[in-house]
C-alpha cells in the first residue's frame, strides 16, 4: 500500500488513510478505493487525486455500527441507507483499520457527551453533565460522612471498653483502700465516652439531613425523567404512526424502479444489500415482498407478575405453563437425571470426523443448462453434480435431528403448553442449516435408505427410505430412548422461474411422546432460492406453520416472514403464539430461523385500536423473554466444506454394517465428496440410466402379465417399488408401509420394523441392487 500508515494504532484525532476494496455491485464486485478517516468521518475516493474535488461518499462513525465478517472483510453501517462492505488486503491491515475506526467512534461519542451544549457553555442545572457532577459531589460528601461515622464508631468501641474495665476495677477494690485515683480514672474515661457519643450523634444527624435533602431532589428528578420518558414514548408512537401512514401513501402513489440494491447474503448470512446508495451501486437487482402488518405486538407485563413465591418452584410444570425459572430448572433436571447419557455411558463413543475434502472451484455455465428448464419440474431435469452438495436428500432430511435436545426437553414437560414451545422451537431449528446451503442434495434412487445411529451418543436412531420416485417421496422414522418418536413423509414440488427457484415440501411431520401420549403434527414452509442466473445465491423461508396437538387441541401458529426490502424487521423473522383448545394464548415465540428463538409467557392480552388497514391487533403483556434455542456455530473452515454443520460433516462418513442401499454407498456421491467431479457426473448418469432400465423392465412384465385374463384381474398396479423379494408386496417399500393415521387423519408411510434387527444379523438379502 503506497500510503500505508506506519503505526497500527493511530491516536484519536489523527487522519488515517489507505486503500481498501469496496463492494459496488454484482457486475463490478469489489473495487479499489482510497479511504480517508478524519474527525470521525470516513470518506472514500476513486483515486488519491480526487481528494481535492470529488468525494464519492462519507459516513459518520458517531452513529455507525462496525461488524467484522472474516479475516479481511468488515462492514460499516449507520443503520440507514449507508452500508459499506469493505475488504482489506490482509488481516493485519484490516485490524489497523478496525482499531482506527473504533478510536474515532469512541472519540466522537465522548466529544458529543462532554460538549453537547458547546465547548464554553456550562452544563444546565439538573441536566446532562451538571446532574452528573452534582451526583458525584453528593456521593463524595456522603462518603466522607460515612467515614466520620466509622471513625466515631471505632472510638466509641475503644472508650466504652476502657470505661468498662475501669468500672470493673472499681468494684473489685478492697475496703479501706484509696479509691480517689480509681474514681478520677473512671471520670476521665466516662468524659471521653460522652464526647465520642456526642460526635457520633452529630455525625448521624449530618448524614441524615444530607441524605434527606438530596433524596427529595433525586426523587423530584426521577419523577421528571419518568414524565419525560412518557412524553417521549407518546411522541415516538405518534411519529411511528405518521411514518407508517406516509410510507403506505408513498407506496400507493409511486411506482418503484425495478433496479435497486440486492438483499444478497453476506458471509454471516445477513440479508443486507452490499454497498450503499452511491453512484456505484446502480446495477443491483432485489427480490422484495410487501411487508404485512404484524398480527400482534408484545409489551412487558406489570412487574407484580415477576414476584414469585417459593411455591412457584414446586409448581414449575402446571397447566398454565412455565414460570420464570423454567429453562434453568429443566437444564438442571437434565444434568442430574440418572437417565442422562453421561451416567449411562461406560465406554468411549466413536470419534466422528470433523473435516471433508475442500470443495473444488469448478466453473460451469449455469445459463446454458437452466435456460431450457424454466417452468419444468426440477426433479425431472438431469443436473450435473456441480450444482450438488455431497449429501443425498435422505441425509438432509436426517439433519432435522440436529437439535434433538429440544425434543428430549419436551419429553420431560408435564404441561402440554410447555411441551408445545419446545416442539415449535424444534420445527424452526430444522431450517437453520439451510441459510448458507445453496447446493442441491442428490435425488435418492428408489429404494435408497439412510440410517443415522446415534443411540450411544445421543439416545436416538433414525431411518430414511425413498419410497417413491415420481413424484419423489421419502419416509423418515426416528425414535429416542428419552420417550419421543418422530416420523415424516416429504414430497418435494419445485418450480424454476428463471429468477428464483421455489421448493414446496408436501406431506406431514408427526412427533409423539410416550409419557403423555401427546401427538403433534405440522408441515414445512416454502423454500426460495434467489439469484439463480445472476448474482450471489441466497435462500429465504416463508409461509406459515400450524403445530397441532391432536390430543389436547393445543396449537402453535408460526409465521415465517418473507424478506422485504421495505421491512423494518430483522431478516428471517419468525413469530408464533401458543394457544390452548379454547383459543386462549399462553406463550409468544419470536426470533429468527437462522439464529435463535425465544419464548415469553403471556400474563394479559387485549385488543388494540384499528390500524391503518382497519385490522385489530392483539397486545400481549409478557414476562421477560427466555432463550429456548440457539444455532450451533459452524465448524472452522465451513465455507470450504459446503457450509456443512458438525452433524452434516459426519453423515456421509463410511460405516461398517450398514445396508447395501445406504446413501453412504452411492459411488457418484462418494466421488464428488473426494473432489472427482467428472467421474461423479459419469457415475450419476449410469445410476440414473440403470434406474430407468429397471422401471421399463418392470412395466413390460406388468403388461405381459396383464395379457393373461386370469392374471390381469389380480395384477398389482405399476409402482416405483424395485423390490423383488417374495416376502414383499410389489406396491410396498422395504421398511415402511402406507397407512392412515387416526389422530391426524394423514396418510403416510410408517416404519413397520425389522431394519435394526436385520442389521444386527447382517442378512441384507432382501435389499435391491440399486447402485
Amino acid at each position: 500500500m503506497s500510503s500505508e500508515p506506519k503505526s497500527p494504532t493511530p491516536t484519536p484525532g489523527d487522519t488515517y488513510k489507505g486503500w481498501l476494496f469496496k463492494w459496488t455491485n454484482y457486475i463490478k464486485g469489489y473495487q479499489r478505493r482510497w479511504f480517508v478517516l478524519s474527525n470521525g468521518l470516513l470518506s472514500y475516493y476513486r483515486t488519491q487525486a480526487e481528494m481535492g474535488h470529488t468525494c464519492r461518499g462519507t459516513i459518520n462513525l458517531a452513529t455507525a455500527n462496525i461488524v467484522v465478517e472474516d479475516s479481511c472483510n468488515f462492514v460499516i453501517s449507520n443503520g440507514g441507507a449507508q452500508t459499506y462492505h469493505l475488504k482489506a488486503s490482509s488481516e493485519v491491515e484490516r485490524q489497523r483499520w478496525i482499531t482506527a475506526l473504533e478510536l474515532a467512534f469512541d472519540t466522537g461519542n465522548n466529544s458529543d457527551d462532554s460538549c453537547e451544549d458547546g465547548p464554553s457553555a456550562p452544563p444546565a442545572s439538573g441536566h446532562g453533565g451538571g446532574r452528573t457532577l452534582d451526583i458525584q459531589s453528593t456521593l463524595r460528601t456522603l462518603g466522607s460522612k460515612v467515614e466520620d461515622l466509622d471513625t466515631c464508631n471505632d472510638l466509641i468501641v475503644k472508650h466504652g471498653s476502657a470505661l468498662q474495665r475501669s468500672l470493673s476495677e472499681l468494684e473489685g477494690i478492697q475496703p479501706g483502700a484509696d479509691v480517689g485515683d480509681k474514681m478520677r480514672q473512671v471520670t476521665e474515661r466516662a468524659t471521653l465516652f460522652r464526647i465520642t457519643s456526642n460526635a457520633m450523634i452529630n455525625a448521624c444527624r449530618d448524614f441524615l439531613s444530607l441524605a434527606q435533602n438530596h433524596s427529595k431532589r433525586w426523587q423530584k428528578a426521577l419523577q421528571l425523567e419518568r414524565d419525560q420518558r412518557v412524553r417521549l414514548e407518546e411522541t415516538l408512537e405518534q411519529l411511528a404512526k405518521q411514518h407508517n401512514h406516509l410510507e403506505r401513501a408513498f407506496r400507493g402513489a409511486t411506482v418503484l424502479p425495478s433496479s435497486n440494491s440486492n438483499p444478497a447474503l453476506g458471509s454471516k448470512g445477513s440479508l443486507s444489500g452490499k454497498g450503499d446508495s452511491s453512484d456505484e451501486d446502480d446495477n443491483n437487482v432485489f427480490f422484495d415482498a410487501m411487508e404485512e402488518p404484524a398480527e400482534f405486538i408484545t409489551v412487558p407485563a406489570d412487574p407484580k407478575y415477576h414476584r414469585r413465591s417459593g411455591s412457584n418452584v414446586s409448581g414449575f410444570s402446571n397447566e398454565t405453563g412455565m414460570d420464570d425459572l423454567s429453562v434453568n430448572f429443566d437444564e438442571l433436571s437434565v444434568a442430574s437425571s440418572p437417565e442422562s447419557p453421561q451416567s449411562l455411558e461406560l465406554e468411549p463413543v466413536r470419534q466422528r470426523r470433523t473435516r471433508i475434502p475442500d470443495k473444488p472451484n469448478y466453473y460451469l455455465n449455469l445459463w446454458s443448462i437452466m435456460k431450457n428448464c424454466i417452468g419444468k419440474e426440477l426433479s425431472k431435469i438431469p443436473m450435473p453434480v456441480n450444482f450438488n452438495e455431497p449429501l443425498s436428500m435422505l441425509q438432509r432430511l436426517s439433519e432435522d435431528l440436529e437439535y434433538f435436545e429440544l425434543l428430549d426437553k419436551a419429553s420431560k414437560c408435564q404441561s402440554s403448553l410447555e411441551q408445545m414451545c419446545y416442539v415449535a422451537a424444534f420445527t424452526v431449528s430444522s431450517y437453520s442449516t439451510t441459510v448458507h446451503r445453496t447446493g442441491k442434495p442428490f435425488n435418492p434412487l428408489l429404494g435408497e435408505t439412510f440410517e443415522l445411529d446415534r443411540l450411544r451418543e445421543c439416545g436416538y436412531r433414525s431411518l430414511c427410505e425413498q419410497v417413491s420416485h415420481h413424484p419423489p417421496a421419502a419416509a423418515h422414522h426416528a425414535f429416542s430412548e428419552k420417550g419421543w418418536t418422530l416420523r415424516q413423509e416429504i414430497t418435494l414440488a419445485s418450480k424454476f422461474r428463471g429468477k428464483y427457484l421455489s421448493i414446496m415440501p408436501l406431506g406431514a411431520i408427526q412427533c409423539m411422546f410416550a409419557k403423555s401420549n401427546n401427538h403433534y403434527s405440522w408441515k414445512k414452509v416454502t423454500t426460495t432460492v434467489h439469484n439463480i442466473i445472476v448474482g450471489k445465491l441466497w435462500i429465504d423461508q416463508s409461509g406459515e406453520i400450524d403445530v397441532v396437538n391432536h390430543k389436547t387441541g393445543d396449537r402453535c401458529h408460526l409465521k415465517f416472514a418473507p424478506y422485504s426490502y421495505f421491512s423494518r424487521d430483522v431478516p428471517r423473522k419468525v413469530t408464533g403464539v401458543v394457544t390452548d383448545k379454547d383459543g386462549k394464548a399462553h406463550y409468544v415465540l419470536s426470533g429468527t430461523w437462522d439464529e435463535k428463538m425465544e419464548f415469553s409467557r403471556i400474563m394479559q392480552s387485549s385488543k388494540s385500536e384499528n390500524g391503518a388497514e382497519g385490522k385489530q391487533r392483539t397486545v400481549y403483556q409478557t414476562l421477560k423473554a427466555k432463550e429456548i434455542w440457539r444455532k450451533n456455530p459452524l465448524p472452522e473452515g465451513a465455507e470450504t466444506m459446503y457450509f456443512f454443520s458438525s452433524l452434516a460433516l459426519t453423515l456421509n462418513e463410511p460405516e461398517e454394517g450398514i445396508a447395501p442401499t445406504d446413501s453412504r454407498r452411492r459411488p457418484d456421491q462418494r466421488l464428488m465428496e473426494d473432489g472427482h467431479w467428472d467421474e461423479a457426473n459419469a457415475e450419476k448418469q449410469r445410476l440414473e440410466e440403470k434406474q430407468r432400465t429397471v422401471r421399463r423392465e418392470r412395466e413390460r412384465e406388468v403388461i405381459k402379465a396383464a395379457q393373461t385374463p386370469d392374471e390381469a384381474s389380480t395384477q398389482e398396479p405399476i409402482t416405483d417399488s424395485p423390490l423383488k423379494s417374495p416376502h414383499q408386496d410389489s406396491h410396498q417399500a422395504l421398511w415402511f408401509e402406507k397407512t392412515d393415521d387416526a389422530q391426524s387423519g394423514e396418510t403416510l408411510h410408517v416404519y413397520k420394523g425389522g431394519y435394526w434387527e436385520t442389521k444386527d444379523s447382517g442378512a441384507w438379502d432382501m435389499c435391491p441392487d440399486i447402485f
